[in-house]
């Protein structure tokens, strides 16, 4: 696999297949996160979103089976990897997808790689402002995979109409929450993963750490994390995945009053010297860490 020569890629947004789309509404307003409307995909699936300057949370459910189309030889169906993704592993944080200023020139590049061979995927949909107006809001998509995870989905996303998407009065906040800073993956073998997410991060800073590392990139970072670092940072116990996404990280003023909000709210969170966290099994299979800033 060789290296990239390309700008390293920010985080762009994640994907978190729930069951219930109003459940995982109303609970991650319970959490202080100001959540999207609902929107409808021509592919079968349905979304909410959770809003920070220049990066978010996509809420996604399937609202269609009869809609989804197949995966093609080069071909990557969203919505039959968000199907695939509920009815395997469950709800969770099943795609990490970065920022791409040219999708077309991304896909080229993780063909020219040998970490994916898929056609760029245009589509656009109507946004809604807070003044309950319409806007037209179009992305082009560009997919890699990691043949070591095949439960985790990749791609890069090119927003065409930035200005009707992205809107201040969306990443306000009632917990103070800013930026989403991390992607967390927990890997038996993260040094198996390591190629792949140099060259689809599109060439991001490695920091080392002993057998995890963390890859720094221009907005935001992922966290590898091998099974004894994660029960050390997130009490999570091994499985006999591979590879797995576990949650995210986002930036709060206060532990202190995301402890108090959280207590309020009767959601069971860990603290430690570091961050406060709701373990996936009590977040809709989504781990969600706060951190402050």
């Amino acid at each position: 696999m060789p290296a990239t020569a390309s700008t390293p890629r920010g985080l762009d947004h994640l994907v978190i297949g729930v069951r219930d789309l109003d459940a995982a509404w109303r609970f991650y307003e319970k959490l202080g996160f100001r959540v999207g409307t609902r929107n409808r995909h021509p592919w079968g699936t349905e979304n909410r979103i959770v809003q920070f300057p220049g990066s978010f949370l996509e809420l996604v459910t399937i609202a269609d089976q009869s809609a989804i189309p197949p995966h093609g030889e080069r071909r990557f169906s969203f919505g039959a990897f968000v199907r695939d993704a509920l009815a395997g592993q469950g709800e969770g944080l099943s795609m990490l997808v970065l920022e791409s200023t040219n999708a077309k020139a991304d896909a080229a590049t993780f063909q020219a790689a040998g970490i994916g061979d898929f056609e760029p995927f245009f589509f656009e949909r109507q946004g809604t402002r807070p003044d309950g107006s319409t806007v037209r809001v179009a992305f082009e998509l560009a997919f890699a995979a990691d043949s070591r995870a095949p439960e985790c989905g990749f791609f890069v996303c090119q927003q065409l109409e930035p200005q009707n998407f992205w809107n201040p009065d969306f990443q306000q906040h009632e917990n103070g929450a800013t930026a989403l800073t991390s992607a967390v993956i927990v890997a038996e073998e993260p040094a198996l993963h390591r190629a792949f997410l140099t060259t689809f991060s599109g060439g991001a800073e490695v920091l080392e750490g002993n057998e995890d590392y963390v890859l720094a990139l221009p907005r935001g970072r992922i966290d590898v994390l091998d099974p004894e670092a994660a029960l050390g940072a997130y009490q999570v116990e091994p499985d006999t995945t591979p590879a797995r996404f576990l949650g995210f990280c986002v930036a709060v003023p206060s532990l202190d009053a995301m402890a108090e909000r959280l207590t309020a709210a009767e959601i069971p969170f860990v603290q430690n010297e570091e961050r406060l966290f709701v373990q996936a099994e009590d977040a809709m299979g989504c781990m969600i860490a706060f951190e402050q800033i």
